[in-house]
């Protein structure tokens, strides 16, 4: 099952999607210009072999819902996240308030 919903943030919205996959869910708040994410985010690939595209993306783990993405400690960035003040420990809801 596949879910979708808008998350007020600071008067912008981004958006909610969890898929429930086998013995896991999946995990994304994402804005038009990067996302976070639950643990299945592969940083090191983004950050090494996708560099080139600039990817604004960061990894919480041990989340289970959108409003523990959202209140979580990140625990990785991606190079393009840290371009815009994302970083590792800071909450995944005010990470994405820098993704607008």
């Amino acid at each position: 099952m596949m879910r979708m919903e808008p998350v007020e943030l600071d008067g912008r919205t981004a958006l909610a999607i969890e898929v429930k996959l086998p013995k896991t869910n999946l995990l994304v708040v994402t804005t038009d210009k990067g996302y976070i994410m639950c643990g299945a985010l592969d940083v090191g690939l983004l950050n090494e072999r996708l560099r080139e595209r600039g990817i604004i993306a960061a990894r919480a783990t041990g989340v289970r819902t959108i409003e523990e993405l959202l209140e979580a400690p990140l625990e990785s960035v991606t190079y393009g996240a840290e371009s815009l003040g994302v970083v590792p420990g800071m909450k995944g809801r005010d990470a994405v308030a820098r993704m607008f």
